[in-house]
């Protein structure tokens, strides 16, 4: 399974496509085959995986009980927003414009690796959560778990 890792600034053409920077192509294609999947993420980003790890994830989800009213919400987002979307010839991958509309993309956007999946946010967006993070880590926000984390 490819690991996704780094920062990626890329622009959304008219259409809402954006190309798959090239050193990521050749896992997708060996991984999925480009055969991918778009969610959104309570922060205001999307989530992209590929199909099978998203599989993954979705069965994790639908085996939380139901019953559970914050479980039931978090299932309503992830899988009802859940859209499956491959790679084109050229490397590029269409995203929903219901989904651009929820992360608020327009043209500039960052895509973010992590690990099993991707992030997409809004080139703005993601400049100011960022340095609201780095902000809270300095002033010793962290959490108690990654407090005797050693970088």
């Amino acid at each position: 399974m490819a690991m996704f890792r780094g920062v990626n600034s890329l622009s959304l053409d008219s259409k809402g496509r954006a190309a798959i920077p090239t050193r990521y192509r050749e896992g997708l294609l060996a991984q999925c085959e480009g055969h991918m999947v778009v969610t959104v993420d309570p922060d205001h980003c999307l989530l992209l995986y590929p199909l099978p790890a998203w599989e993954e994830i979705e069965a994790k989800l639908n085996r939380l009980p139901s019953f559970n009213t914050q479980t039931r919400r978090l299932q309503r987002l992830l899988i009802g927003h859940a859209t499956e979307c491959d790679m084109d010839g050229a490397g590029r991958i269409l995203l929903p414009a219901p989904l651009r509309a929820f992360a608020s993309l327009d043209k500039d956007i960052v895509l973010i690796g992590q690990g099993n999946k991707f992030e997409v946010w809004d080139a703005a967006t993601w400049d100011a959560q960022r340095s609201e993070w780095l902000s809270a880590a300095e002033k010793g926000q962290l959490p108690p778990e990654l407090q005797s984390l050693s970088l």
